[in-house]
């Protein structure tokens, strides 16, 4: 009787998390025309011979790697994807946040991680893939978004596009951004939810310089997880965090501060990540539409449920340059069971599937999905 009455309890998923206005649709059309005009000039903008997702632009590395769901999980977290334990190969790309592909000096520290599993049974939401084996994961190293709703980032996109040229302008240019932000191109007062994305985006300048090994990575939107709803974080194990020896981050040094720091790590010896599960208890506390609010772990603990290993491996100087950028990853090529949810993330089905199309297009490059690492690392596959 006591344990029942002493029991964990967990919000259970909810469906209309994932529901859809007209209006929303329409803001969705806008955010995604805004993304293919960017990519039709992102060789200009970011001037180089090729172009780049709207995103993420600047890749670091593609590095092989094994993802490994551990077993015995207790039952509240062995939901979906993580309720068969199983060892799985993998493939991992480091990349910087920005837009743009320019020195590092230049682009800030939020850096990203994304993960594709090979070999996962299941339908599929990415439409078109749903007979796809792969599981996606696309996270960053800040545990919060900088915008909550669609259509408030109908026109926060535009800005997040061109955020290099604000910065280039000093401070005039972040007083112009701070306006344009605030008011929506000075259409409209400041308001409460303003003045909250604004300080959300303004995190982003505090991430400390260090080895990207070293960062904690967040999906920092919320996902189903089985019968539950959740935040997922992948942290280094305290064991591979001791390997590393290029733990400074100096990005003013040279033109390629990050890229040498993780390659010639990986280069002497493996590296492991621990892929953990934070289980929403109360949704005052841990809100669901509200991604520019952290979960604090005192109110709801991480739970590893699996592990991201890299092994030691040669990695050319460029990272594996041609792979990374024919590689498309989509937190919607995953199973119904651990979809993103949440009004803005919804946004994040078409408007990946629309970056990766349009860009694939203008670098004519094969839009194709590997279904294991030999074809991923095979540059005849593209």
């Amino acid at each position: 009787m006591l344990k029942k009455l002493f029991k964990t309890k967990y919000v259970p998923y909810d469906a209309k998390y994932i529901q859809l206005s007209a209006e929303d649709e329409r803001n969705i059309r806008t955010i995604t025309d805004d993304i293919k005009n960017y990519i039709a000039r992102s060789d200009k903008a970011s001037n180089i011979d090729y172009h780049t997702r709207d995103a993420h632009a600047k890749g670091y590395c593609a590095l092989k790697a094994k993802f490994e769901i551990l077993d015995n999980l207790p039952a509240e977290y062995a939901q979906g994807f993580y309720a068969k334990s199983g060892i799985h190969d993998a493939v991992i790309r480091f990349s910087n946040g920005a837009s743009r592909v320019s020195p590092d000096s230049k682009l800030g520290l939020a850096q990203g991680l994304a993960i594709k599993v090979f070999d996962v049974a299941g339908e599929k939401l990415a439409p078109g893939e749903e007979d796809s084996t792969n599981f996606d994961f696309n996270l960053i190293n800040h545990p919060v978004f900088f915008c909550n709703r669609i259509e408030d980032y109908a026109y926060i996109s535009k800005l997040f596009l061109e955020l290099p040229k604000y910065t280039e302008k000093g401070a005039r240019g972040k007083a112009q951004l701070a306006f344009n932000w605030l008011t929506n191109y000075g259409s409209r007062l400041p308001t409460k939810e303003s003045f909250k994305t604004f300080k959300a985006v303004g995190g982003f300048t505090t991430i400390e310089p260090k080895n990207t090994l070293l960062y904690d990575f967040h999906s920092q939107g919320v996902v189903r997880h089985g019968d539950y709803m959740a935040k997922i974080r992948v942290t280094p194990t305290k064991a591979a965090a001791k390997k590393v020896t290029r733990r400074e981050l100096d990005v003013n040094a040279r033109e390629e501060a990050i890229r040498p720091l993780i390659i010639d790590e990986i280069r002497e010896h493996d590296y492991q990540f621990d892929v953990q599960i934070q289980l929403c208890r109360h949704l005052k506390k841990q809100p669901i539409e509200e991604i520019t609010t952290e979960w604090k772990e005192s109110d709801a603990p991480f739970v590893t449920v699996a592990t991201l290993t890299i092994p030691c491996q040669d990695v050319p100087d460029d990272g594996h340059f041609d792979i990374m950028e024919s590689l498309s990853f989509t937190p919607f090529r995953c199973l119904e069971e651990n979809r993103p949810i949440g009004n803005l993330q919804q946004s994040r089905l078409k408007a990946y599937q629309i970056a990766s199309q349009t860009r694939h297009k203008l670098n004519d490059v094969k839009r194709r999905e590997p279904k294991s690492l030999k074809e991923t690392f095979d540059k005849s596959f593209f």
